[in-house]
């Protein structure tokens, strides 16, 4: 678990079977917290990460456009190191600072994939709080609430198109359910993570019946 704010209280995550599913369960009060390991492999190879996850209540004051509103149900977190070669001076100048500031695991670049409250699936936009982390709403609303959804997403494709390079590698991979800003409360579940080739199926455990 990683607490980017010793002051914030951490999400509390657990491991348990959820309507036949092994899975991440992630519960939130006006807390944050990821739950991440570090990722070994090639994205040219396997750029397409596979997952399913589950929200039980969309936030109701959340808004990704504001730091106030920097809050989700459930998203899932992608880091990168890319080649200084692909950054401007300015971008490293402001990455060594943020080191400074919260120290060595600022990644270069980030994608977080949301469950948002209200943005149209596909809305892309610089998290509230700095532009080397973009956002992407994968879903949006409470149509599908209370139940396992299969998601399916060109990591790589995304990384190229938020950062201007293919010079990068995936390094970290993390779960979060946040509210710490909005002061809400979420639960969520995440399971079955893996990466496929760009042609190849999902492969997703089956769920009891």
């Amino acid at each position: 678990v990683v607490q980017l704010d010793a002051k914030v209280p951490p999400t509390q995550y657990q491991i348990r079977t959820w309507d036949g599913v092994t899975a991440i369960e992630a519960n939130a009060r006006a807390s944050m917290a990821l739950l991440a390991r570090p990722l070994e492999l090639d994205l040219s190879a396997t750029p397409v990460l596979c997952w399913r996850w589950r929200v039980e209540r969309v936030l109701q004051l959340a808004d990704l456009s504001t730091k106030n509103g920097d809050d989700y149900a459930a998203r899932v977190y992608v880091a990168f190191r890319i080649d200084p070669s692909a950054m401007s001076l300015g971008t490293r100048a402001s990455l060594g600072i943020a080191r400074a500031a919260f120290g060595p695991m600022v990644p270069d670049g980030a994608l977080n994939y949301v469950w948002d409250n209200h943005h149209p699936v596909g809305t892309r936009a610089p998290n509230a709080y700095t532009a080397r982390t973009v956002m992407v709403v994968q879903r949006s609303g409470a149509t599908q609430l209370g139940q396992w959804v299969s998601e399916r997403v060109n990591v790589l494709a995304d990384a190229v198109q938020a950062f201007g390079t293919d010079k990068l590698k995936a390094t970290l991979l993390a779960v979060a359910a946040d509210t710490d800003n909005t002061r809400e409360q979420a639960h969520s579940g995440f399971a079955d993570f893996h990466f496929v080739g760009a042609s190849q199926a999902c492969r997703f455990e089956t769920t009891a019946a």
